[in-house]
């Protein structure tokens, strides 16, 4: 996470930056408002944490005109201002985040990383050895390579993925990817084929395993 911190009390930004880069945060600094304007627009940043009582130009003057120009940017505002009336300016003005002075350090950081979460949600990630399947957005990779997959090859790979390591019958199966339809086993086989043709003949290790008589299993390892 990359965050500018813009702070006139040298000290005070420091010892937050000291402390935020134990946690694996990038801290640029400016210690005016006029400084702060111009590198959140030059450079990229995760989070900003703006004090409201800056010299020349206020925190909420400059939150305004980040937001008037398009800068969406989260913004924490670290300040003294300790009033409703302080706090309701600053989220009119656009503020995502308030917290007074004094703060400790470990509630500034889970402030800091909420914002964070919020603006980069984790993406929903299935793992089988090499292989990544991204659910939301319909996409399977393994080692390093898209997989092209048909509508119905994507959901007996995704029904074998959630249900992995376990062993899913071919009646399991049909169920989920075909419901309520009569499907016949030859319908079935050419699916399985299609999916193994992609997900596992151009590997060494095969991902997709026959139990004969009970089903199929979609994990790593020699069954």
């Amino acid at each position: 996470m990359k965050t500018l911190i813009i702070e006139d009390d040298r000290d005070l930004a420091l010892a937050i930056a000291e402390y935020l880069e134990l946690h694996r945060v990038e801290c640029d600094f400016a210690y005016t408002g006029a400084s702060g304007i111009t590198l959140a627009f030059q450079q990229h940043y995760d989070c900003l944490i703006l004090d409201n009582m800056l010299p020349k130009v206020q925190g909420i003057d400059v939150c305004r005109q980040l937001r008037a120009n398009g800068i969406d940017t989260p913004i924490l505002m670290l300040t003294a201002c300790d009033t409703e009336g302080d706090q309701m300016e600053g989220f009119n003005a656009g503020v995502d985040d308030y917290v007074i002075k004094p703060c400790t350090m470990p509630l500034l950081l889970a402030r800091l990383n909420a914002l964070y979460r919020r603006r980069h949600p984790e993406r929903e990630c299935i793992r089988i050895t090499d292989l990544r399947i991204y659910p939301k957005e319909h996409r399977a990779i393994r080692a390093e390579q898209e997989l092209k997959l048909t509508p119905t090859s994507w959901k007996i790979l995704l029904f074998l993925a959630r249900r992995s390591p376990a062993v899913v019958s071919r009646n399991e199966i049909v169920e989920h990817v075909w419901p309520g339809e009569e499907v016949e086993e030859g319908t079935v086989n050419v699916h399985l084929h299609q999916l193994r043709k992609v997900v596992d003949k151009p590997f060494k290790q095969l991902l997709i395993h026959t139990h004969v008589g009970v089903g199929l299993s979609l994990c790593g390892g020699t069954l």
